[in-house]
């Protein structure tokens, strides 16, 4: 029993979080590589491993025959019957062609070979496992940063947080710990290239799902998020359970849920608004903290006409149109507000014949976020 090689299989298992099967199957590779390298090895040899004792040997098939012609691929019949009185011309027998000394060749020439397949090994099993927490959440430490690129280490890989992914009012530092969304894990010759983001919509879903015991036991849903990284957010929830309030249970008792994502966000505002299936209430609501009078809608064209009191303009406008702007993102409706007295000198103009408030409001907006 070879129980050095045993010893070392389990070891390196061990250290390098790689399957014993794995192993095995990298040092047959590598001894049949290191064998073809001998001056008068059999092309046709193979290797056999046991995996339960070490043991391994190099071994040919050859056909019996009367009279031998290649010596690589046949056998004369009385040198098979030494192994086995049975055989008979025709026959297929394993002749074992290990060298004499091929235990040190082996290991000079399998060194390299078996490191180089440890480290596919390595790297396939890290790309598995990120690969399957694309779309979801992860935390690790700033490890550098170059010409702004943020390089994170999640312990077994590095991720990159790219400038096109970093919130502009953020600052960070190395040692800094992060949550990040996983955008994208692509598979390279130098492992596993993770991408992560601080700005994607899903990062502000997973830190609902991981703060929400309700969100995460499906009891609210989370309909739709719209963001402006960095700056404001505003999340539409619905309960599926009458019992409970989906807008309380993301606030959380004293905000402390809400406060929890808030702070992960470096003080990202975040409106938190219930959905309704009936678009003008649904539209009425995203507009929160604002308070509306009245909304129309036109169904066919995804438009709605939303009239705020003239206190309220400004409010449910927001500042640079901002609180519209996510509102139309959130309901993927475009909306056109108005205060009352602009709509009542619309509603003069309708009866002189000019275009009505759906097509003349003083700000209307997309749902890709555009003021028209």
């Amino acid at each position: 029993m070879n129980k050095e090689l045993l010893n070392a299989i389990a070891f390196l298992s061990k250290e390098k979080g790689v399957s014993p099967d794995v192993i095995c199957d990298s040092l047959e590779a590598v001894l049949i590589t290191a064998y073809k390298k001998e001056p008068e090895a059999n092309p046709m040899a193979d290797v056999e491993l046991n995996r339960e004792t070490g043991d391994y040997r190099i071994v040919a098939a050859k056909t019996v025959v009367a009279e031998v012609t290649n010596e690589n691929e046949e056998i004369v019949l009385a040198e098979a019957r030494k192994q086995n009185a049975a055989y008979e011309i025709g026959d297929m027998v394993k002749v074992d062609v290990t060298p004499h000394n091929f235990g040190r060749i082996a290991a000079q020439a399998a060194k390299q070979v078996m490191i180089q397949r440890l480290r596919e090994a390595e790297r396939s099993i890290v790309y598995d496992e990120f690969y399957n927490r694309t779309d979801d959440i992860i935390t690790g430490l700033v490890q550098r940063i170059e010409n702004k690129i943020v390089y994170v280490d999640l312990g077994k890989a590095e991720a990159v947080l790219p400038v096109s992914e970093q919130i502009a009012e953020e600052q960070y530092y190395v040692g800094q710990r992060l949550k990040c969304y996983v955008v994208e894990v692509r598979k390279t010759t130098k492992g596993a290239q993770i991408l992560v983001s601080r700005t994607h919509p899903g990062l502000l879903k997973r830190l609902f799902e991981l703060e929400v015991p309700e969100i995460y036991d499906g009891v609210v849903e989370l309909k739709s998020v719209a963001r402006e990284p960095g700056r404001r957010s505003k999340i539409a929830v619905f309960s599926r359970d009458t019992n409970v309030d989906c807008v309380g249970a993301c606030v959380g008792p004293k905000g402390v849920r809400v406060q929890n994502i808030v702070t992960e966000l470096q003080n990202e505002k975040i409106d938190i608004v219930k959905w309704d299936e009936d678009p003008a209430v649904y539209i009425a609501n995203a507009l929160s903290p604002a308070q509306v009078v009245s909304v129309t809608i036109d169904e066919e064209n995804k438009m709605s006409a939303v009239i705020v009191p003239d206190y309220q303009l400004s409010l449910a406008i927001g500042k640079a149109g901002q609180n519209a702007r996510l509102a139309a993102k959130l309901t993927n409706w475009k909306i056109d507000i108005k205060s009352e007295s602009q709509a009542k000198d619309g509603n003069s103009k309708d009866n002189e014949g000019e275009p009505d408030i759906l097509s003349e409001l003083s700000v209307p907006v997309s749902p890709a976020g555009d003021t028209e």
